[in-house]
């Protein structure tokens, strides 16, 4: 009989699902709704309804989107895709390009952060060489779902199950299988995640020509009337020279073209795509402000004014600025260098727009007219002291326009680098500690949360990011709604209701493992494809655990199919956050989704079944 908190319990669950699957309401809302109806109900106390919000799980995920905008902050992501995607000569071969790097990549790093900075770039590259972007970014939000199943960290769903491994171990409810450890380390995952990617990869190849569509995207670069004329400086040393212009990425931009290249005073119109640069070349581009923006992110590229360098501000405190010239302006009729711009307006122009007119010549050569509109590099307080000036007729802010910390980026990866070894060596060898001469500092056993806690106060000390970038890289929304799901799970738990399904659902299929386990990755795999994943998650973890317990089995093949399953969200656009993040850019329809979401959901669900028992058999 199914007492009155367990039928309230899975009732809200019930509706939960039901709202996210058919309106338009953000997961931490819902949640948070349901919690608050168990907890006026009775089914869960006001502690027990809030210790979700202290999980270590939790905290270790929000100090890991610090971690990320590390990453993102320097560049580090993008370097690396310009390193290892290389050129492509068939769309096969650009897929597995894409995927192969961003599953090993999304396996550190939390996956979302690495679509969100690849997608730009992604989409650049599939333009030069004349892919369909169609054809890439689902590849790319599957990869990266796929290598986050590999490691503890790969994707915060990883580290909500190892949160509620730990809690389930806490409380004693693991007594029944004294074997288990305190949550999972760093590689438990690697058994069935890295598998699965190998196979997920093969299948998007095999099937990529029927599969995948061959779509424009339905947000291309817009038509602007304004052509900047910028001007931008090959780095000695950077990782251009010695390139073609066609090796570069710098042929087919979207929105930009290469008008010329001055080389040691030398004119060299109508560049060929095979030209090579060289240190000091100074590449004059003309395009739209946004492709003149996406040039300041191009590792090795740098504004050819050496005006730049000497701003007050640091360059990781700027930000690119649109601003009208009126005839009021002191330096009408004048050159911009001859004007001295940089001294009066602390601010250095890297950009000129004029009726859509190519502008020839060093930027500082050009002689400003009224109605001119300059691209600045300044600091952000330049649109409120100049708002109201007269030297202006209109001033606006580029929002994504800061350039990244290029020379920080290698101090991200080798944080990120530390951090992965030092947890992954904590786990294997066991406490960690320093000793100089008589004296001996133990550290203990370094976790994940403490590991994260290292490398993001590094981040912020090596200033790959700053403190409010770090506060606004932290995606409060998900984090609440990780926090509400855990507070409904002990509600599932308290109630008995969890127990309940369990009982029937072992009734349903029999007392065999094997199809329990299956029955659950089911549930849970169709659960992950209406809610969020880490809801999924949440949510079934009580299931999988009761379930075990009422078989009196191994419970780790049930923790594994959980966490893989609610990961492995691939048949629509709402379970997974970056397949969402793909879905307008790669102009993608819904049964885009299904034709090859579900194939690899199928794909996904015969392996977890099979392997997680032989690695960790059921018999206690």
């Amino acid at each position: 009989m199914l007492e009155l908190g367990a039928a309230i319990s899975l009732a809200v669950v019930g509706l939960i699902f039901l709202l996210l699957a058919t309106t338009r309401l953000a997961p931490d809302v819902v949640l948070m709704g349901g919690l608050t109806i168990l907890l006026l109900a009775g089914c869960v106390t006001s502690q027990e309804a809030l210790q979700g919000f202290s999980n270590e799980g939790m905290i270790t995920i929000a100090v890991l989107f610090v971690v990320g905008a590390g990453l993102v902050e320097t560049g580090a992501v993008s370097a690396l895709a310009d390193t290892l995607f290389g050129r492509a000569k068939s769309v096969t071969g650009a897929i597995a390009r894409v995927m192969v790097p961003t599953t090993a990549l999304s396996a550190f790093i939390n996956n979302t952060p690495v679509v969100s900075m690849l997608i730009p770039a992604i989409n650049d590259w599939a333009r030069q060489n004349r892919i369909p972007p169609s054809k890439l970014l689902l590849p790319l939000s599957y990869a990266a779902i796929l290598g986050g199943t590999c490691t503890l960290i790969g994707t915060s769903t990883n580290l909500v199950v190892n949160g509620l491994l730990i809690r389930a171990y806490d409380q004693g409810q693991l007594a029944w299988a004294p074997h288990v450890e305190r949550g999972l380390a760093m590689f438990d995952p690697t058994w069935v995640g890295l598998p699965i990617a190998i196979a997920g990869i093969a299948l998007v190849l095999a099937t990529h020509r029927w599969l995948l569509p061959a779509r424009d995207p339905i947000t291309p670069i817009r038509e602007d009337p304004k052509q900047y004329t910028t001007e931008m400086l090959v780095e000695p040393g950077s990782p251009l020279v010695g390139k073609t212009i066609e090796e570069a990425g710098l042929r087919h931009l979207p929105g930009l073209y290469l008008a010329e290249i001055n080389r040691d005073g030398q004119v060299l119109p109508a560049v060929s795509p095979q030209e090579r640069l060289r240190a000091n070349d100074r590449l004059i581009f003309v395009g739209v402000v946004e492709s003149v923006r996406d040039l300041q992110r191009i590792r090795g590229l740098v504004p050819a004014t050496n005006q730049v360098f000497k701003l007050d501000a640091p360059r990781s405190q700027r930000c690119l600025i649109e601003a009208v010239i009126s005839e009021r302006c002191p330096i009408v009729g004048k050159s911009i260098r001859d004007g001295r711009f940089r001294s009066r307006y602390n601010a250095v122009v890297i950009g000129v727009a004029r009726e859509g007119e190519r502008l020839r010549g060093k930027i500082g050569d050009i002689v400003l007219r009224r109605g001119d509109t300059v691209l600045l590099e300044a600091h952000p307080s330049f649109v409120e002291i100049h708002r109201h000036s007269r030297d202006f007729y209109l001033i606006s802010r580029l929002e994504d326009s800061k350039p990244p910390r290029f020379e920080k980026a290698k101090t991200a990866l080798f944080i990120l680098a530390a951090m992965v070894l030092v947890v992954t060596v904590s786990e294997s060898f066991g406490d960690l500690g320093l000793k100089i001469g008589s004296w001996e500092l133990v550290f203990g056993k370094i976790t994940m949360l403490k590991g994260a806690l290292l490398a993001a106060a590094a981040m912020l000390a090596f200033q790959c990011c700053t403190l409010s970038e770090a506060r606004r890289a932290i995606d409060w929304q998900v984090l609440v709604a990780i926090g509400a799901a855990f507070g409904i799970g002990t509600a599932l738990e308290r109630t008995g209701a969890a127990s309940f399904v369990a009982h029937h659902l072992i009734r349903w299929v029999g007392e065999n493992p094997r199809l329990t386990l299956l029955a659950i990755h089911i549930i849970t795999s169709v659960t992950t494809e209406m809610v969020t994943n880490n809801a999924a998650a949440a949510l079934m973890f009580p299931f999988a655990l009761a379930t075990a317990q009422e078989l009196q089995v191994n419970p780790m093949p049930f923790v594994i199919s959980v966490l893989t399953a609610a990961s492995a969200s691939f048949a629509t656009p709402l379970g997974y956050q970056t397949n969402l993040m793909v879905y307008g850019p790669g102009g993608y329809r819904f049964t885009d989704y299904l034709k090859i979401g579900i194939p690899m959901n199928i794909l996904v669900t015969a392996l977890t079944v099979t392997l997680a028992p032989l690695i960790w058999p059921f018999r206690l």
